[in-house]
């Protein structure tokens, strides 16, 4: 897909592996700078700032943890002070705590709501005030999930995390509209990252694959091609939607 994002300054949470690191080498091909947003990953950052570099972009490496408002905040200060402008705000950081109901200790719950629900509220408030104070619009993406709408068992934070930012996306895009600023949401599905790696072997993952219509899982690149798209001007009539990038996985239920 050839999607031009020539002028355009990104800042992308969690993007030193995974979905994340798809969507700012994807994102810098395109021809934006991009802020590289890790917490605890600096070498897998720096790598990303290098490949965006390489494809003939900028980048800007910044190390915050996006529950921490203060730190979003500075976050967006040091790219406006590097680049000039917001005009994209990826909301991709995420914790999960995955345990039974019955066993779930309350401050791994809410460690994965300060993250992946807070965190993305940070992002978006945060990013979405600057493209305000430019008077030129832009674009809001947040990464979901597919467990938005699947009680998917011991993970229940995600889950309810997910489902909120569902909602936390439509509701901005509706409020945000005047101000020509998109809100969207991309939902994968089993996706082959760092982060599911931490629950499944390799036997399980390779099972896990030949259960989806599309017998693989998805890839980082394959959210990060939908990702660029939304964030771009081809769409433009594009707000309050959930675009699920998931190789079938609903359809699964039917087979």
């Amino acid at each position: 897909m050839n999607i031009n994002l020539d002028g355009k300054v990104a800042l992308i949470s969690g993007a030193s592996r995974g979905i994340g690191r798809g969507i700012a080498v994807q994102m810098g091909r395109s021809g934006a700078n991009v802020t590289v947003n890790y917490r605890t990953h600096v070498n897998e950052a720096e790598a990303v700032a290098a490949e965006i570099r390489q494809a003939g972009s900028d980048a800007l490496v910044h190390k915050a943890d996006v529950a921490d408002r203060e730190a979003v905040d500075a976050m967006v200060n040091a790219t406006v002070e590097k680049f000039g402008r917001i005009d994209i705000a990826v909301a991709n950081a995420y914790y999960s705590k995955r345990e039974p109901f019955l066993d779930l200790a309350l401050e791994g719950a809410r460690r994965t709501l300060e993250v992946t629900f807070w965190g993305a509220f940070h992002i978006a408030q945060a990013g979405a005030r600057q493209m305000v104070k430019q008077g030129e619009g832009g674009a809001i993406l947040f990464i979901s999930s597919v467990l938005a709408e699947i009680p998917f068992s011991t993970s229940l934070p995600y889950n309810a995390a997910k489902a909120g930012i569902n909602q936390m996306s439509a509701t901005i895009a509706n409020e945000l509209a005047d101000h020509r600023i998109r809100s969207n949401v991309i939902a994968p599905g089993y996706t082959d990252t760092p982060g599911e790696r931490q629950y499944a072997t390799e036997a399980q993952i390779r099972e896990a694959a030949t259960a989806l219509p599309w017998k693989r899982l998805g890839t980082p690149e394959d959210i990060a091609q939908a990702a660029t798209f939304l964030c771009s001007d081809a769409a433009d009539y594009i707000t309050g939607t959930v675009l699920s990038v998931d190789g079938g996985y609903w359809l699964k239920v039917g087979r």
